[in-house]
């Protein structure tokens, strides 16, 4: 027999609790004996849902939810590799802080798109400058 040290289940309960569990370990699914206990499974003609992620909204608004995810990736990306000390910042010292902070190629090229005579103070001054507008 195995020292339980400070274990508050005693070993008969623990062999119990096994025998209680050991039909769901094996079937991998519910053993409930009461069908009404059982997740119901889903219907033909219930909506499919991707498990990835939410319900996209329709038309316009996802659209707009595609931009702010896309906005909110970009300024993620530049935040991971720009230091506060990269600001106030011009076009040429973003691209420069980017490469030496070995920045993925989508993030120096959208970069690059920066106009030459802008000055930035933030990570999302920059994300604006590149035409995605602030999340709300």
């Amino acid at each position: 027999m195995t020292e339980r040290g400070s274990n508050p289940i005693s070993p008969r309960t623990d062999d119990e609790m096994k025998h209680e569990l050991e039909g769901h370990l094996r079937s991998g699914r519910p053993t409930h004996v009461e069908e009404a206990s059982d997740p119901e499974p889903p219907a033909d003609d219930d909506i499919r849902v991707d498990p990835g992620g939410p319900v996209p909204p329709p038309g316009e608004e996802r659209d707009r939810a595609r931009a702010e995810a896309e906005a909110d990736s970009l300024r993620l990306e530049l935040a991971r590799h720009l230091d506060r000390t990269a600001f106030p910042a011009d076009r040429r010292s973003v691209l420069e802080a980017l490469e030496a902070h070995h920045a993925p190629d989508p993030v120096l090229e959208a970069a690059r798109s920066l106009p030459e005579d802008g000055t930035y103070t933030n990570v999302t001054e920059i994300v604006e400058a590149l035409g995605h507008r602030p999340a709300r």
